[in-house]
């Protein structure tokens, strides 16, 4: 090590960067320290790797008084930097990977969007490293953990990174920014790798996530689909998107179709928990300035509860009403739940959850027509008396513009006419921007 770094180091630790003793240890040097009465002790170790220097943290707060002050953490090395949650959330596309390195199981709970999976202990050696912490000692435990992280680390780093440039820039968080996120980042970083860590891990961001996803939600100008049951609107929000109007699908989010029957074979709903999170990575992307639809919800979507900001907001939001005739409303409810049709014991099954509501005499007369293959017949009278009836005045309650919402009227279920209404939709929000947008006198 030269000795202007030797000189720059001294500097930096008369005033007060960082305590001189753990600073010098950290990058080699067993004793060198300041000596008040004769000065700076001289020390004859020389230092192995000037990239130790890291411990000199930039970010390290120095108080009036010229006295250190105590950083939150201690320092990683020089190609590791600790980034806060909300900073990593603000920040999030401009990372090469996003790398969660937590469990199996703890990422299958929630994870960041587009996060990878790349475990420092999967479920089996977490139960193997606790139960010895447990049984035997901490410093066993330490030992064995180190072993099957250094493990999985190098199985990664041999099957996902073998021709990673060195340019890479990953992000890597791990429960609350302990050891397992660490100990991953200082091996990348010791290749080469520049890492930014989460400091306090997934806790600090699903923290960061819940202050932050009011705001998201309520950024945005929405225009709601109201209508009845099967008439149309799940499926005119997808030909909004694909006219180029902004859509968002609280229903494909939450993998269920909103109501008692709306559980989808073979996609079960996301933990509240990540439901939120892809909520929040959705309305991030929105644009502000342009119209955002939605279908008009009530609080629940199946299992999953949407945020209270944004009801509140899709609440006081104009609407459109979807008009189609009772015909064709039979019609699309068959064709997308096809699983009641072809299967009528789970129809049976499902119409359960609505006696209840309707009691076990109708619901034992529908279930005895569906399974005699009068589906259609079952649909039109559960639109008849449980669906409808309430919905006019519920959706009046609870929406406060539904008086005064724009009708839109489907000429059938089909793909074209869709289209029609979708583009019809775009050129009057359009125009309503650009007469807002004009100045007075024009």
């Amino acid at each position: 090590m030269s000795a202007p770094l030797l000189r720059s180091v001294a500097r930096r630790l008369r005033k007060g960067e960082r305590r001189s003793v753990s600073a010098f240890r950290a990058i080699g040097v067993r004793r060198r320290f300041p000596d008040r009465s004769r000065g700076w002790r001289k020390c004859p170790d020389e230092l192995p790797n000037h990239r130790a220097l890291t411990v000199l943290d930039p970010q390290a707060s120095t108080p009036r008084s010229g006295k250190a002050t105590r950083a939150a953490s201690p320092p990683l090395d020089i190609n590791v930097r600790r980034v806060a949650a909300t900073d990593a959330l603000q920040r999030l596309d401009g990372f090469d990977a996003v790398i969660d390195t937590r469990s199996e199981s703890e990422y299958a709970l929630d994870h960041l969007p587009g996060a990878l999976n790349w475990p420092s202990l999967r479920d089996a050696e977490r139960a193997r490293v606790g139960t010895l912490y447990a049984q035997v000692s901490p410093f066993d435990a330490r030992k064995l953990g180190a072993a099957l992280v250094a493990r999985n680390v190098a199985q990664f780093i041999e099957q996902e990174l073998a021709d990673t440039p060195r340019t890479w820039r990953p992000l890597l968080y791990c429960w609350r920014g302990g050891q397992r996120s660490r100990s991953f980042a200082h091996i990348l970083g010791q290749i080469g790798f520049r890492v930014q860590v989460v400091e306090g891990g997934y806790k600090a961001l699903r923290a960061a996530l819940l202050a932050d996803l009011p705001e998201q939600a309520t950024r945005l100008s929405y225009r709601v689909l109201c209508g009845p049951t099967g008439s149309g609107k799940t499926r005119l929000l997808g030909a909004l998107a694909q006219a180029g109007g902004q859509t968002l699908d609280l229903e494909a989010l939450a993998c269920h179709r909103a109501s008692v029957l709306g559980s989808i074979p073979g996609q079960p709903q996301p933990t509240q928990k990540h439901f939120e999170m892809q909520l929040w990575d959705t309305l991030r992307k929105l644009d502000p300035t342009r119209p955002v639809f939605a279908e008009a919800e009530s609080k629940k979507v199946g299992d999953l509860t949407l945020p209270e900001a944004l009801i509140q907001t899709l609440r006081a939001s104009p609407c459109l009403r979807v008009d189609l005739a009772d015909r064709e409303r039979v019609a699309l409810l068959m064709e997308d739940y096809p699983q009641f049709v072809n299967d009528p014991e789970l129809f049976c099954e499902r119409l359960d959850a609505l006696v209840s509501l309707l009691g076990h005499a109708m619901i034992g007369r529908w279930q005895e027509l569906a399974r005699d293959g009068q589906t259609a017949q079952v649909v039109q009278e559960l639109l008849e008396q449980h669906y409808d009836p309430g919905y006019a005045s519920s959706t009046r309650r609870n929406f406060s513009h539904f008086a005064d919402a724009r009708v839109i009227t489907l000429a059938d279920r089909g793909a074209a006419a869709l289209a029609r209404a979708a583009r019809d939709i775009l050129a009057h929000a359009s125009g309503a921007a650009d007469s807002l947008a004009a100045p007075p006198g024009r």
